[in-house]
């Protein structure tokens, strides 16, 4: 194979697969326009009916006609024959002869009518449950594309809005740790001022002589070295 041939199979086969990418993005509107497609078809064929219903019932007249006509020829050469006019009785006759080949066409006319409007019907019954069908199954699948799309939806929502989610969990914790570092602030306030209310509580007692000093400071064990 050359070069050029192969280029030219590529290219083929390239078409073909947009080709297909194209039908299978458009699926259900192709599948939704094939039943309407369809209806259209069956309304012709319907009216295609009626025109051969409309010959049957022509060609059953016309049968009606013609038996009657052999039947009022009968009684024509029977009383011919009465009358013993065996001529006048075979030229009715040939009459007669006459009618019944175009009754014998007439009635063929007639019963391919018939078989064709059974056979018309049988179709076009068929081809109705069919259509019906598909109308289902188009209704099923309109509703599933619509979940999909539905989920897809919320599942890309979920996917774009993760980055703002771990923003707004980062944010939150920051929030967290500014509030924790608040309460440890008052909460260390609220110690130190404990601690400078009892050590001024302290100061006062020892200047008002109710708290000596404290037993181990450096005068108090040489005041206690003396003693001994």
């Amino acid at each position: 194979m050359s070069v050029l041939s192969k280029i030219f199979t590529a290219i083929r086969s390239g078409a073909r697969e947009a080709g297909e990418a194209v039908v299978d993005a458009n699926a259900v509107r192709i599948f939704e326009q094939e039943i309407v497609d369809s209806k259209k078809h069956i309304k012709k064929a319907k009216n295609s009916l009626t025109t051969v219903m409309a010959e049957k019932m022509q060609a059953a007249r016309k049968l009606d006609a013609i038996k009657n006509d052999i039947a009022e020829n009968e009684q024509y050469a029977t009383k011919a024959l009465d009358q013993g006019n065996e001529g006048l009785a075979l030229e009715v006759a040939e009459k007669i002869s006459a009618l019944e080949v175009t009754l014998g066409e007439q009635q063929q006319v007639h019963d391919s009518c018939a078989a064709h409007i059974e056979k018309l019907k049988g179709q076009i019954h068929s081809a109705e449950r069919q259509i019906s069908e598909n109308e289902r199954q188009l209704n099923m699948i309109k509703t599933t594309e619509s979940v999909h799309k539905a989920t897809s939806a919320i599942s890309d929502s979920f996917v774009s809005s993760g980055s703002k989610i771990v923003n707004a969990k980062e944010s939150l914790e920051r929030i967290k740790k500014r509030q924790q570092m608040r309460e440890d602030k008052l909460k260390a306030a609220q110690e130190l001022n404990e601690d400078n209310f009892d050590q001024s509580l302290q100061a006062k007692l020892k200047e008002a002589g109710i708290v000596g000093a404290s037993s181990s400071s450096a005068n108090a064990v040489l005041e206690r070295l003396r003693n001994k």
